[in-house]
């Protein structure tokens, strides 16, 4: 796909074989477009959306992935800090501009922080769904424009319960589910993974997306 910069940038997609419902900007962790990404996208062309994975951190390094071993979670980390969010936002209004409508957002952990910007920042979305975003707590300033629903993990050792606690009160019309999981729940090969868990995040998202077609 081509960004707001012209840049070049990989991506992943799927697409319906049922009447469509619209389109939907999934947005990666700080993997890259992983397997899971690639699963997600497929999960939402099988209940007839148009799914969009942009890859991030092209810029950086074309095609870029990076595994979940100390070595590859600061490759993310580094890939992380060396986006700037406008950079974020630009490649996601290009995503956005480039599937049908109505037009949603999702991500995991790095892409549930992103998908709270792209709410706040992006047009033509309808609604966000946001998946265990650490960074949100230090993103409450940017107060979303589209309706947003959020999920984390109560067992989530990276995300201190108070900012889950500081998210909820600056959303307070926000549905926000806590879930008897850890970090990564949606992330098969996790061990955190926990795929009831998952099942209803995934159902309650597709309902919201419903709910403001």
């Amino acid at each position: 796909m081509i960004a707001a910069d012209a840049a070049t940038l990989g991506a992943l997609s799927a697409s319906p074989d049922a009447p469509l419902r619209g389109g939907v900007v999934v947005i990666q962790e700080i993997f890259g477009l992983s397997a899971h990404i690639s699963e997600v996208c497929d999960r939402f062309a099988a209940a007839g959306y148009e799914a969009l994975a942009p890859s991030l951190f092209d810029r950086i390094e074309p095609d870029f992935c990076a595994d979940m071993s100390p070595e590859g979670i600061q490759k993310g980390l580094a890939a992380v800090n060396a986006t700037s969010w406008d950079q974020v936002a630009g490649d996601i209004q290009a995503s956005i501009d480039a599937l049908p409508k109505p037009c949603y957002i999702t991500g995991f952990c790095y892409g549930g922080t992103a998908a709270w910007l792209a709410a706040a920042r992006c047009t033509g979305l309808s609604a966000a769904s946001c998946f265990y975003g650490r960074l949100i707590a230090d993103l409450l300033h940017e107060q979303p424009e589209v309706p947003l629903m959020l999920h984390y993990g109560a067992r989530d050792a990276s995300i201190p319960p108070a900012n889950i606690e500081r998210v909820r009160a600056a959303a307070p019309l926000s549905p926000l589910y806590l879930y008897d999981a850890g970090h990564g729940f949606c992330r098969e090969g996790s061990h955190d993974f926990d795929a009831p868990a998952r099942d209803l995040a995934f159902a309650r998202t597709l309902d919201w997306f419903a709910r403001w077609r």
